[in-house]
C-alpha cells in the first residue's frame, strides 16, 4: 500500500485539476503518473513543461522515445517502460524491434539509435559524469553538442518521472498492460 494517493481531477490540489482534466479528455484516460504527481502540482507542472520543451528539440519524435525508453529502463522504473513502449510503437511509429532492443539492452540494426542509447544509457549510469570518448562517439554518429545537452534535457525529465513512479509506487494502467516490463527483465 502506498502512502500516496491517486488523485482524479475531483480530488487533485487545485494546482493539478486542470492538468489532470486536460489530460484526461486528450488521452482518453489519466495515466497513473499523473494521478501521483497531482499531489505536488509544481511537480506536476515542472514534468509537463519539461514534456512540451523535449517536443521543441532537435530530436525527431522516435529519437525522443528512443531516449525515454532508455534512461527508463535504466532506472528500473516500471511503470514508464511500459507506457513509452506502447507510445514509441502505436503513437510514434517506432519499429517494434527498437522498443523490444531497447527494453532487453540489445543492440539495434542502426548504429546511429545505437550511439543515442549508448550515450543515453551512459549520462544515466554515471549521473552525467560522462568522459570525453562518449561525447565524441556520440557526435561522430551524427548528432551534435546541443544534442548532448538535450539528452540530458530527456534524462532529466524521465528522472522526475521515473523517480515519483518509486516512491510513490505508481501502478502501470490498463491501457499499458500489454507492455508491462519489470526490472528483473
Amino acid at each position: 500500500m502506498s502512502l500516496f494517493t491517486s488523485h482524479t481531477a475531483d480530488t487533485a490540489p487545485e494546482g493539478s485539476k486542470e492538468i489532470l482534466q486536460n489530460a484526461e479528455k486528450q488521452l482518453g484516460f489519466l495515466p497513473n503518473l499523473y494521478a501521483n504527481f497531482a499531489e505536488a502540482p509544481q511537480t506536476l507542472k515542472a514534468y509537463m513543461h519539461l514534456s512540451d520543451l523535449m517536443e521543441g528539440t532537435s530530436f525527431s519524435a522516435e529519437e525522443q522515445q528512443v531516449i525515454f525508453l532508455t534512461a527508463s529502463v535504466e532506472n528500473g522504473c516500471e511503470f514508464c517502460v511500459a507506457a513509452h513502449s506502447v507510445i514509441a510503437k502505436n503513437m510514434v511509429g517506432v519499429a517494434e524491434e527498437i522498443v523490444n532492443s531497447i527494453r532487453d539492452r540489445e543492440d539495434t540494426d542502426s548504429d546511429k539509435i545505437n550511439a543515442l542509447i549508448g550515450f543515453t544509457q551512459a549520462v544515466v549510469r554515471n549521473r552525467g559524469w560522462v568522459d570525453e570518448a562518449a561525447i565524441e562517439t556520440f557526435i561522430d554518429a551524427g548528432y551534435s553538442k546541443q544534442q548532448v545537452l538535450e539528452v540530458v534535457l530527456g534524462v532529466a525529465m524521465k528522472t522526475i518521472s521515473n523517480y515519483t513512479n518509486h516512491i510513490t509506487g505508481t501502478k502501470t494502467n490498463k491501457e499499458f498492460e500489454g507492455e508491462a516490463w519489470s526490472k528483473d527483465s
